[in-house]
């Protein structure tokens, strides 16, 4: 068994349910209606677990590049905008979803609709530049 492409494939799967979980989560709770603040709040913690998890998967497939080749992948151009575009998503989706859950209980119930359009753009864009990542690398 190759454990090179082992590692890149168990960390690919991780990476994989954290994008679907990303874009499903928050989508799931901005079509909720009505509001309904508990299921919200669970999916918040379902979103920030997940945009972890894509930071995480993301440092780890870099690094298991690094440890088998000596450095990261050789990207340029499109790419290198598309994990820009993708570091920085998922930064700005895991604080968001982090100050959901620290604050959302004193928020109107229009700024949680806000956060929630938010996050699922996000989860989106992120994925669209995960397309780009791949195709243009």
């Amino acid at each position: 068994m190759d454990l090179q492409n082992l590692a890149y494939a168990l960390t690919q799967v991780i990476h994989n349910f954290g994008a679907v979980t990303v874009v499903g989560g928050a989508a799931a709770a901005l079509w909720l209606a009505p509001r309904q603040p508990v299921l919200e709040r669970s999916l918040a913690w379902l979103v920030a677990l997940a945009w972890a998890a894509q930071i995480a998967s993301g440092v780890g497939l870099g690094a298991i590049s690094f440890y088998y080749y000596g450095r990261f992948p050789d990207i340029s151009g499109i790419a290198t905008a598309a994990l820009a575009i993708k570091i920085t998503s998922a930064v700005i989706g895991l604080f968001l979803a982090v100050l959901y859950l620290w604050r959302a209980a004193r928020w109107p119930d229009a700024t949680c609709r806000r956060i929630w359009r938010v996050l699922t753009g996000l989860g989106v864009i992120a994925l669209t530049a995960a397309a780009f990542l791949r195709w243009f690398s």
